[in-house]
């Protein structure tokens, strides 16, 4: 199974913001330098992680993103299972169904797998991947040329 480069960028948003509790809050654009992702793939990531309650984002002067207490806490499991979805890994159903859907037994296979997937994520939180030595080495990344 392959995550999106959306829950990618997510996962990795929310663990640069769980580092910079000790500074001032950085922006979208901070953050998106930061992390090499371009600003507006950035910006929809922050958006969604704002409706699902895991950051703050506040405007203007002494705005910027924070991490929240549900944020700092979230399961990566429940996150990745939210921003990909629980669909098939393959699709038996589709415009043209697999001839053999009635009595293959990859599909169940598949699912036990994906399910086995995300179990091993429920019990890690944001906090559990920030820990040494990731968190010093999310602080001494710094900000490269703006991504195209």
């Amino acid at each position: 199974m392959r995550l999106t480069r959306f829950t990618d960028v997510a996962l990795r948003v929310l663990m640069r913001l769980a580092v910079a509790e000790d500074s001032e809050p950085p922006t979208t654009r901070e953050v998106a330098d930061t992390m090499r992702v371009p600003y507006t793939h950035t910006a929809k990531v922050v958006a969604r992680l704002q409706h699902l309650g895991l950051l703050d984002a506040r405007r203007g002067r002494g705005g910027g993103l924070t991490l929240t207490t549900a944020g700092h806490s979230a399961s990566i499991g429940a996150l990745v299972r939210e921003l990909e979805g629980t669909d098939d890994v393959v699709e038996c159903e589709g415009t043209t169904p697999c001839p053999l859907r009635s009595g293959c037994r990859l599909r169940g296979a598949l699912r036990k797998a994906q399910d086995a997937f995300y179990a091993s994520l429920d019990p890690i939180t944001v906090t559990d991947l920030v820990a040494s030595p990731t968190g010093p080495l999310l602080l001494g990344i710094g900000s490269g040329p703006p991504p195209d």
